[in-house]
């Protein structure tokens, strides 16, 4: 999938819900029909109280409580066509638990393979979805490995969210969403990049609208947290060893599949791609609580950039939107955790 069309003319006459009024652009198989549980057209949420206009895109209140549902949806619409009702996957966060999600209610049996002693609120989701979880010794990339080895062995399909093409497409109808609902391009928008998915179906989404208006599409900025921040490294040139542990687990990638993709679409002195600290991270995920937005560390990061950032370009941006990725609900770490954090690195 290395384009994508913007029809607008042809999404408001389906009559389909939530993001598959675009099916028509999805380029699914005939036998493909929507599997619907209630994603897509979330809120674009206007806050009062700043000089910019400021927008955050509620992919939170997506069923699951994050953004992966809409490629989850269009999994299960694929798999349902082609008759396969069997599937590993590999990830103890917002990917394995929206996936066990959606696979439960299509009926499609479900390996989720996962870090050994991963916890918190994910693993639950994933638990009480029926999936038969699979831990794996060692670092998060040996959960990987396992499975591409389950998969050979087996031959059961490797639902991989990272790897599967059609959730760009997935991710670009946020693009689509933010567009009609503003009648106009933003100036900008921010987006955490872990795998890179999500940045990328977003970046395509607009280019989409661009070449089908002929309107400017936004600049892009990506956000990463500094413990873990290889695309951030890779395109300042700056060299990346090792990742350290950060409280944006759902960034956590050392190895992102899509990074030399978001690179190579990147115009300079136009998009950015930026790395916060731990405390930004814990700040902005107290901030956005007490402005009425209850996320994950992962999807505060995008709050806490632009918060921090003292460059003149995003106070000269009129319209930015913040997507915010992933339910707090999910998070590891309570309020009282978050201050101490920031008590203690002063």
């Amino acid at each position: 999938m290395c384009g994508l069309q913007y029809k607008q003319e042809n999404y408001h006459k389906t009559g389909l819900p939530g993001m598959w009024k675009y099916l028509s652009g999805f380029d699914l198989e005939e036998e493909s029909r929507p599997f619907y549980l209630g994603e897509g057209a979330t809120a674009l949420v206007p806050v009062d109280g700043y000089n910019q206009k400021l927008y955050f895109k509620c992919e939170h209140l997506n069923p699951s409580g994050s953004f992966k549902d809409r490629q989850s949806a269009m999994l299960m619409s694929i798999l349902k066509a082609r008759g396969i009702n069997e599937i590993l996957e590999d990830s103890s966060g917002n990917a394995g638990a929206s996936v066990a999600h959606y696979a439960a209610a299509a009926g499609v049996k479900n390996h989720i393979f996962i870090p050994e002693g991963s916890s918190g609120a994910k693993r639950k989701q994933i638990e009480f979805s029926g999936a038969e979880i699979v831990e794996i010794k060692g670092e998060r990339i040996n959960s990987a490995l396992a499975v591409e080895k389950q998969h050979i062995d087996t031959g059961i399909p490797y639902a991989s969210h990272a790897w599967l093409p059609f959730g760009l497409a997935a991710y670009a109808t946020i693009a689509y969403e933010i567009y009609e609902t503003l009648g106009k391009m933003p100036d900008g928008v921010f987006a955490p990049i872990g795998h890179g998915s999500l940045f990328l179906g977003l970046l395509m989404g607009f280019e989409a609208i661009e070449d089908a208006i002929g309107e400017k599409r936004p600049a892009m900025i990506g956000v990463q947290a500094e413990n873990c921040a290889p695309v951030y490294c890779a395109w300042k040139g700056i060299s990346f060893d090792n990742a350290l542990e950060t409280i944006a687990d759902g960034t956590a990638v050392s190895k992102p599949v899509r990074a030399g993709e978001i690179i190579a679409k990147l115009k300079d002195n136009y998009d950015k791609l930026l790395a916060i600290n731990e405390d930004e991270v814990a700040r902005s995920q107290i901030e956005l609580a007490e402005m009425g937005f209850y996320v994950e560390p992962t999807a505060a990061m995008v709050w806490g950039a632009f918060s921090a950032s003292d460059l003149k370009i995003y106070k000269e941006m009129k319209d930015v939107v913040f997507i915010l990725s992933g339910n707090g609900l999910k998070s590891k770490f309570s309020k009282i955790d978050l201050k101490k954090r920031l008590l203690l690195s002063h």
